[in-house]
């Protein structure tokens, strides 16, 4: 039974999980909502056992305990105890315990257990640790390694997941999931309905849900009229920001055809609810925020976010209820509003794939002057393609005042330009250690490969670059100092040609009294 096969990049995220265990205490799984978190740390769990420890999976809410014990049995045939309310694992034989961390808080409850009593703590929506609550817990535990477990890395209040996780183990991204076929294709429409949301406060770094009901209540009905153009014959759900604004939603839709259902933490009918929107006997479920984690139907195609926001994780799960694959289900349709707000840090669909906060504002702007369904991912090629064009036109113009300082050095953009490396030209350090400033050692390591350290600021950067220049030099592609010398003669994208190329070229430029030869083109040579 615990033969569970996993899929490749579930077993390398297991891999890498131990493999930072042998250095660090506290690591990060990032997996986007649909990709099987629940069965990599129910392995990870597994494995843990076999080497003799105990372990807690730790989470806020009962439905997510439940959750992963289900799968835990599932997928490895071991049974979890449970810490939670009256529930106890001490004394218990079984080695896995799932525990709600407010019970397990509770300075009563966690002297029973010795500070080594758990090897392993498992983080289930790690987004969720850096509150009071979860910190007590894990500080009474100080020997145990901890995995946290999320969609995404970000959180309400702001604070980084950095400041707690000591390294980022293995991370999935939505693109490669939707390319590698295990999440649904996602097209995003943006509505041409202005929402005013300029007079909305902010609390604990995200909107206030109060004030945004009442900022939506005007829209309600012209909300509905527009999903009656693309909804109609889709499984929708829509999130709300007040249980009254979701019902009043409700009553609008189902008066315009819609066959509607709301479900709200006080619903006394909600198991029966989601199973008969899952069963097709309502096409549209309107809810406050309660199923923005641990609610799975795959049926899903359609999800409208009426709850702005301006947390990536929070915004990330919302969307995350309609990735789901399911036969002949072509792609989630997620419909966007023109929110009006002097903030610019309010998520958009571009928000779900950019890592680069210039490519997310031009896609965002793309998407909404298109006026029809554009698929993401296109949409961020697109995007990427004109941001770069525009930085190729900026370092053209600063390449040009530099000439005349005759530099031995690469300037670290005009490399990372050249090799195409949009990962390095967008990185942004997330760790404590990466934060830093460089050390001494990596500024000469990188000025002894060809690379001018000064306007590199911090570790996590020099890291990278080095990591990468490693890595061309064992796949025979083309260095620094090379790329200094044939891009200043006016070659294109020396950075991705093999190394031998770009010898035998300069060796022809030497032999040429260090001209470039007349038959040569440098604007039209293909180095590649």
């Amino acid at each position: 039974m615990g033969e569970m096969q996993l899929r490749p990049y579930q077993q390398e995220a297991r891999e890498a999980i131990f493999t930072q265990w042998g250095s660090v205490d506290k690591t990060l799984l990032v997996l986007p909502t649909g990709c099987g978190k629940t069965v990599v740390f129910a392995k990870v769990a597994e494995d843990c056992v076999r080497q003799g420890k105990r372990v807690l999976i730790l989470a806020h809410r009962g439905e997510l305990l439940e959750q992963a014990a289900d799968k835990i049995y599932k997928s490895t045939g071991l049974a979890c105890a449970t810490e939670k309310a009256e529930s106890s694992c001490l004394g218990s034989w079984l080695r896995i315990t799932v525990g709600s961390v407010q019970t397990l808080m509770r300075e009563k409850r966690l002297e029973q257990f010795r500070q080594n009593y758990f090897g392993t703590i498992i983080i289930d929506e790690a987004h969720h640790c850096l509150s009071d609550s979860y910190q007590r817990v894990l500080q009474h535990f100080p020997e145990a390694k901890v995995l946290g477990v999320t969609a995404t890395p970000d959180r309400g209040d702001m604070r980084n997941l950095g400041e707690y996780f000591d390294s980022l183990a293995y991370e999935y991204t939505l693109p490669k999931a939707i390319k590698e076929g295990y999440l649904a294709p996602i097209k995003a429409l943006t509505l041409p309905l202005k929402l005013d949301l300029s007079g909305v406060g902010i609390s604990a770094g995200d909107f206030k849900a109060g004030d945004l009901g009442t900022a939506l209540d005007p829209y309600l009905q012209q909300i509905a009229e527009e999903m009656r153009n693309y909804c109609m014959n889709r499984k929708t759900v829509v999130f709300l920001p007040l249980v009254k604004t979701s019902q009043k939603f409700c009553t609008i839709l189902n008066e315009m055809g819609f066959s509607a259902a709301e479900v709200n933490g006080e619903s006394a009918d909600r198991a029966q609810i989601l199973k008969d929107f899952e069963e097709g006997k309502y096409n549209v479920l309107c809810n406050s925020m309660l199923l923005t984690e641990g609610w799975d139907c795959p049926s899903v195609d359609c999800v409208i976010v009426l709850r702005p926001t301006k947390v990536r994780s929070l915004y990330s799960q919302m969307v995350g209820r309609g990735t789901r694959l399911y036969p002949r289900k072509e792609h989630l349709l997620l419909l966007d509003f023109l929110w009006h707000t002097e903030r610019h840090e309010l998520c958009h669909p571009a928000s779900l794939i950019c890592q680069d906060e210039e490519v997310a504002q031009v896609m965002t702007k793309n998407i909404e002057e298109y006026g029809g369904p554009v698929d993401i991912e296109e949409a961020e090629r697109q995007a990427a393609e004109e941001v770069v064009t525009q930085r190729e036109e900026a370092l053209a113009k600063q390449l040009a005042e530099m000439r005349s300082r005759k530099k031995r050095l690469v300037d670290p953009l005009q490399f990372e330009m050249s090799i195409q490396a949009e990962d390095l030209s967008g990185y942004v350090p997330s760790f404590g250690w990466e934060m830093a400033p460089p050390s001494e050692k990596q500024k000469k390591a990188l000025e002894k490969l060809g690379i001018m350290p000064d306007a590199i600021d911090n570790a996590g950067k020099a890291t990278k670059l080095l990591e990468r220049l490693d890595k061309r030099k064992t796949e025979g592609l083309t260095t620094p100092k090379q790329i200094r010398f044939l891009e200043g003669r006016g070659f294109q994208h020396v950075g991705t040609w093999e190394f031998d190329t770009a010898k035998k070229l300069i060796d022809r430029i030497a032999a040429n009294g260090w001209k470039v030869p007349r038959d040569i083109n440098p604007q039209e040579y293909k180095g590649a």
